[in-house]
Parts: structure tokens; sequence; C-alpha cells
């Protein structure tokens, strides 16, 4: 199936020839979008405590960054370039919930979020280069894109930012609005603001080795379970009371010889680490929470829907909501899977007790909504 998206590529064609390949440039992605937010809103967001931002502006010498929340007088200046960006546009926006989730043809597990920046004439953040994919979609205006795949990565000292210290690029290219770039990790780029303009990305989670790593053993500190303790009854004098014995370290050693994982570990650890919020990420509780026979008539009528702010995967008949492993009864397996990947239901009927309950401590939890709830 082609993908308009994608300037008349399929999805397996585009994942085949370019997804951590080379970049795309694809004109007319999605036409007639100038973005999903006026530059008032976004500038609402941008002095909102609870919303990640950044301000960033630059001479001909120095970059300044100025993290959220923005005061509304730096969002009037003038006299240098300047750009404000805000995180987790869909967390906060419907239409940006929905403009994130129009690239579910890349595994929701390594979706991130929709981030949306704005910028004056020559606005920017600097030749630089991402450990992730994105997506840059062109909304109000015009940006130019310099685009190299160099291997130099210096970078300015006591800069702010990560910039590029000898950026050499070898694309240029002026996307209008709709027009979109896709660019693979470590791909340098530098992005400059035509008169007015707004940009959307949509950015893909890569954690590094060693971030896995850590995750990882924190969560098997978590769930291990090793019996016994130390002992040692053929315990010899030592000459040297303080050493640390060549015995005692090999017994350690087989004691952690015992520290053992398998695929089934791993598949629980990745369901509680990429469905786990961010840490400013908060979910809010209905005041007067309908009641259960309430909730089911809501949802056999209008259906039901994630909020924006969830994380629901799956695995192997194991479902991960918020952080958190979900007992999911087999019947109702193949409705919670369209849930996850279509984030709503038309409706909940088919469901089981068990499932039907299920949804309805998520509602509570602020987790998701009858979907007539979110329209009143």
């Amino acid at each position: 199936m082609t993908n308009t998206l994608l300037g008349g590529l399929t999805a397996e064609e585009f994942l085949a020839e370019y997804w951590q390949k080379k970049p795309l440039l694809i004109r007319q992605a999605v036409p007639g979008f100038t973005g999903v937010v006026t530059k008032d809103e976004l500038f609402e967001l941008a002095r909102d405590p609870d919303v990640e931002s950044r301000y960033v502006t630059h001479d001909n010498k120095s970059w300044e960054v100025i993290h959220g929340p923005q005061k509304a007088s730096d969002l009037r200046r003038k006299k240098h370039p300047w750009t404000v960006l805000v995180q987790g546009l869909n967390l906060f926006c419907p239409d940006g919930d929905e403009l994130l989730h129009r690239f579910d043809f890349i595994p929701q597990a390594r979706l991130d979020d929709l981030m949306v920046s704005y910028a004056i004439d020559g606005g920017g953040v600097g030749p630089h280069f991402d450990n992730y994919d994105v997506f840059l979609l062109q909304g109000i205006g015009q940006r130019r894109w310099l685009i190299s795949n160099q291997e130099d990565r210096s970078l300015v000292e006591d800069a702010p930012l990560k910039i590029l210290q000898n950026f050499q690029p070898v694309y240029d290219w002026v996307l209008e609005s709709g027009d979109m770039l896709y660019l693979p990790p470590h791909w340098a780029h530098n992005g400059i603001a035509i008169g007015e303009c707004t940009t959307y990305s949509i950015g893909f989670r890569s954690p590094t080795s060693q971030e896995l790593a850590q995750q990882f053993m924190g969560h098997l500190q978590e769930t291990i379970q090793i019996d016994g303790i130390y002992a040692d009854p053929d315990l010899k004098l030592q000459a040297h009371s303080a050493e640390i014995g060549d015995a005692m370290i090999d017994r350690v050693v087989d004691t952690l010889k015992r520290i053992t994982w398998n695929r089934e570990d791993v598949r629980d650890f990745l369901g509680a680490y990429l469905t786990e919020p961010k840490p400013h990420v908060f979910f809010d509780c209905p005041d007067e929470p309908l009641e259960h026979e309430e909730f089911v008539a809501a949802g056999l009528a209008d259906g039901y829907r994630l909020d924006a702010r969830s994380l629901l995967l799956f695995s192997g008949g194991r479902f991960f909501m918020n952080g958190e492993p979900v007992p999911v009864e087999e019947e109702d397996l193949a409705i919670l899977q369209s849930l996850a990947d279509q984030r709503r239901l038309d409706s909940v009927v088919g469901l089981s007790e068990e499932g039907l309950a299920l949804l309805y401590d998520w509602y509570c939890c602020g987790f998701a909504h009858p979907s007539k709830s979110l329209i009143e």
C-alpha cells in the first residue's frame, strides 16, 4: 500500500531503501499542511511550566539557550535570530497526537514524540547531528536545510548546544509548507528559517547500548531472586586481615554466575521500559467518574480511546500499559491488540467482563476515556 507521506513509496519500500540508510526529501508529503497549532497557541505552551521548551538565540559569536517556561518578552525579541522549541506537542494537542500516529508504519515501540519549532528569519539551532531518526515536516513559511554525511563530529567548545565546528553540507534544500525531510541518525543538518516559519519534528527513540544495559540491570535488581547467604566454613587464617582473599572473590564469582536471564525476561523488561511515561508526564483521573454500568454503556455506544499520554504495547500475548504488565484474558487478546495498534476502539462490544473491568480501571486512572468524553 502506498503511503502518501512517503512521496509515492510504500512503507515497505521506504524501510528497505531509506530507513537508517539515507535521507529522503518528500515534496508535498502533507499537501496544504500549515501546522496543528497557531503561533499564539505555541507561545502559550512555551510559557506553560508543565511543558518542555527551549528558547535558542544566537549572534555571530555565541549561542544562548533558555529552558522553559519561557517569558512572553523573549518571544517578542527581534534583535537577533531566535527559535522556540516545544517538546511533546502530541500530549497537549489532539491534532498533534493524530499527526504523530500517522507514522505508525514505524513500530510504536520506536516512536518518541512530536516537537514543533517556531523561528523568525535566520533562526535555528545550528549545524548538529542527532542520534535518532527524524521526519521534519514544514508548517508555515520556509526553512532552508543544509545536510551533510561528514565523519568530522568535532564540536564548538563551550557552546550550550552541540554545534558542529566544521560543517560541510552536501545537500541544500528549501522546504515549503507540507514538504518533509527524513534524516537517519548521524546525518548532520542545519535548518535556517527563511522569514517566519514552523517545523514539526517526528522523532524516534534510539536508546544507547549503555542505557539499555543500565536499565535492564535495574529491572533485574527488582525481579531477581537468588537464595542462600555467603558462607565460608573452610575459612583459613590469612596473613593480612585487611586483605580480600582469593577464596572470597571466587565464592562471590560463583554466586554472581547464578544471575541469568532469558528471552521472557528481556520481553518483560522492554514492555515496562518502553511504556514507562517520561518523568514530567502525569495523568488526570476524572473528577466524577462514571459508574461501571454507565461506562460500559458509553463504551458500547461511543467507543473508547487511549489518552495521548498513555503507552500501550504488547508482545507474545503479554500487554504493558504505562510501565506495568497487564494481565489480559485470552478471549480479549485480539480486541486489546486492536486498541494498542489503533489507540481506539469504535465499541467495547465483544470484551469479557474482565476486559471491561480492565478498561474501566484505565479510565478511572486517566489512562483512557470513552471517546465521547473527549468531545464534550
